[in-house]
This record gives structure tokens, sequence and C-alpha cells, in this order.
């Protein structure tokens, strides 16, 4: 049986699971750089990828790579925000399990902290290297592209069968020419 009370509004309310970031920074002799990533609650895949244009440590880039993608969730309006990182050092410290002893990361970690603050929800979570692999990958790009402090470069990934397959046989006379880097920018 089923009442209804005049005045009652029925709210509706969808309960959207959180945004998810990845993010890992790496250093290396000549150069470093840092990847973020997020998935939207209704799973868009956004890449950035930085190139550090400061030498340091491989803990100073994986907190820069941490800071970078907070200020960009904090930016873009986020308040429900799991964090994924595969640097147990970096999760263990912002834990309060790990002090943090190294003098150079005491800035970055108090940072890091504060900026944690702005969410109404944050979960931080270690994961295996394997686990990020995205953010890993946008690291190499961005230490191997190593462009200058105000330079920006847009590097579109386009997914494209060159050979076909194997089950599909193609005579010489029907292979066309394909125009690339138009099918990129689509």
């Amino acid at each position: 049986m089923s009442v209804d009370f005049p005045g009652d509004d029925v709210f509706n309310i969808e309960i959207l699971p959180p945004w998810e970031m990845y993010f890992d920074g790496a250093a290396r002799q000549d150069d470093a750089g840092a990847g973020v990533v997020f998935v939207s609650p209704e799973k868009h895949v956004l890449p950035y990828s930085f190139v550090l244009t400061q030498l340091c440590s491989n803990n100073m880039a994986e907190y820069q790579a941490l800071i970078m993608g907070l200020q960009m969730a904090v930016e873009m309006g986020i308040q429900d925000l799991d964090v994924y990182e595969d640097s147990q050092l970096v999760v263990s410290q912002l834990f309060g399990k790990y002090k943090v002893k190294n003098e150079d990361l005491i800035p970055y970690h108090k940072h890091a902290s504060r900026l944690l603050d702005k969410f109404d929800i944050v979960k931080l979570s270690h994961v295996p290297r394997s686990g990020n692999k995205m953010a890993d990958v946008l690291v190499g790009l961005a230490s191997t592209l190593a462009l200058g402090a105000e330079e920006t470069m847009s590097v579109p990934v386009c997914n494209r069968w060159v050979v076909a397959p194997e089950e599909y046989e193609v005579k010489d006379d029907e292979v066309e020419e394909v125009d690339m880097i138009t099918i990129c920018q689509n």
C-alpha cells in the first residue's frame, strides 16, 4: 500500500562513482617527467604528460606528479577522488606510516597534504606498477620529449590497423592509400 503525502517532493539522487587519478613521476640522469591520468565516473580517460624542467630525484618527481594531478582535480571541481600510485614511499608518507626524512621532500609533502584536504572525499591507495601502466608510459613520453619550460606539444594516439589481419586476404589492387594525418586528427 502506498500513501502519497501532499507537499512531499520526491528527490532521486544519482550517486556516481568517484573520479580516479593515477600518477607517476620519474627522474633520469638528464631529464624528468610526470604522468597523470584521470578516469571520470563515466569512464572517460584524460591522460596528461609533463616534462619536469628542473633535475630532481625520483621521489621529488613522484610528489610533483601527485601535486600537479591534485591541482588539476581541484581546478576541475572534482570533490570525490580515488588516487592511485605505485610508489609505496609517497603513499606511506602521506598516510603518516613513514616519516619524511629527506629535507628536500618536506615542502612537497606539506603541499600535497594541503591539496588532499581540499576534497570532500579522497582515497589514496598504493597499486602495483602493473596497475599504473598508463601513467608510467606518460612519464616516459614526457622525459623522452624533454620540451623547454614554455613549450607544449599535442601528441595524438591513434588506434589503427596497418596490415590487415591474416584471416582477411587482400589483393594488391584492393589496397588503398590512407591519409594517416587526417585519420589521427579525427
